[in-house]
């Protein structure tokens, strides 16, 4: 169950992130988005966090031999082009949570690569019965929610949707552990089971700053302090990414149709002010720049 070439399609934080785990692990990558501009600043976050890799292990007192950054670059093939994923036995997509963005890629992805090709959605919310239904392979379809930062993070979840194939999960499972990674197979359901829980408390946190009952920092240190979180569920959403968060609860309010997903005016207002996170240098809380 050997990997030549994976392909990566979205260059987001999410996407610059898998490309360089996969690069890393010694598996070619075609890493596709829609502008050259975006790609650029793709190759200087990988080598980013190429380098903080190497920080990071140095700090936890591992003495293995650092990434060679012009190595895991030179795996990487930078493109706009989606025809180069013609040359991948696996494909993870990450676009914006939007199933009218996801439908064309959807559909090309299928024309272009081979029958054997297994698609992997990098989704928050979506179910992945609907983006399999986009495609004429719904059996080698499935999901996988890979977390922020995605190099750093050991646990992945991976969904089967209603048509997904057991050797689709195994075949997910094998990227994976090429990775180092391992995997919790749900159902297929929106939200899934950590975003339905993530952006619910997120979305209360967010109502209990509006309302006054407590700053994002308390908020927080309670969340670290008295449950032992290394983050607090606000901290969290800078991280992810305001924006992101707010598709997300929209995406489960109209998937459920339940007045408690509701998304709080609060956030709405900050993604609408740029108020984004990290990304954007200020969100719940203020960053020395943006990430």
């Amino acid at each position: 169950m050997g990997f030549t070439t994976v392909g990566v399609v979205g260059a987001g934080v999410m996407g610059t992130g898998l490309a360089q785990a996969v690069a890393q692990a010694g598996i070619g990558v075609v890493l596709v988005d829609t502008g050259d501009d975006v790609l650029d600043r793709a190759r200087r976050r990988i080598d980013e966090g190429l380098r903080l890799h190497r920080l990071l292990a140095r700090s936890r007192g591992e003495d293995g031999p650092a990434p060679d950054r012009a190595e895991v670059q030179r795996r990487i093939e930078y493109t706009i082009d989606l025809g180069a994923l013609a040359r991948a036995d696996f494909v993870v997509e990450n676009i914006t949570e939007d199933v009218d963005l996801k439908r064309p890629v959807y559909e090309r992805m299928d024309e272009v690569c081979p029958p054997g090709t297994v698609f992997a959605a990098n989704t928050s919310v979506i179910p992945i019965t609907a983006i399999g239904a986009m495609t004429g392979r719904p059996d080698a379809v499935l999901g996988m929610h890979f977390m922020n930062p995605v190099p750093m993070r050991p646990m992945v979840e991976v969904i089967r949707g209603h048509h997904t194939s057991e050797a689709t999960v195994e075949r997910g499972r094998a990227l994976l552990d090429a990775l180092g990674k391992e995997a919790v197979v749900v159902a297929d359901s929106p939200g899934f089971v950590t975003n339905r829980v993530l952006m619910l408390t997120v979305n209360e946190a967010a109502f209990l700053v509006q309302e006054g009952v407590a700053d994002a920092a308390q908020v927080d240190r309670l969340f670290r302090e008295c449950f032992g979180h290394r983050m607090g569920p606000l901290e969290t959403a800078d991280l992810i990414g305001l924006d992101t968060i707010l598709a997300s609860v929209e995406g489960l309010h109209t998937a459920f149709a339940d007045s408690k997903y509701r998304p709080c005016p609060l956030l709405r207002r900050m993604v609408a002010a740029g108020l984004l996170g990290r990304k954007s240098g200020r969100g719940f809380h203020v960053y020395d720049h943006a990430k």
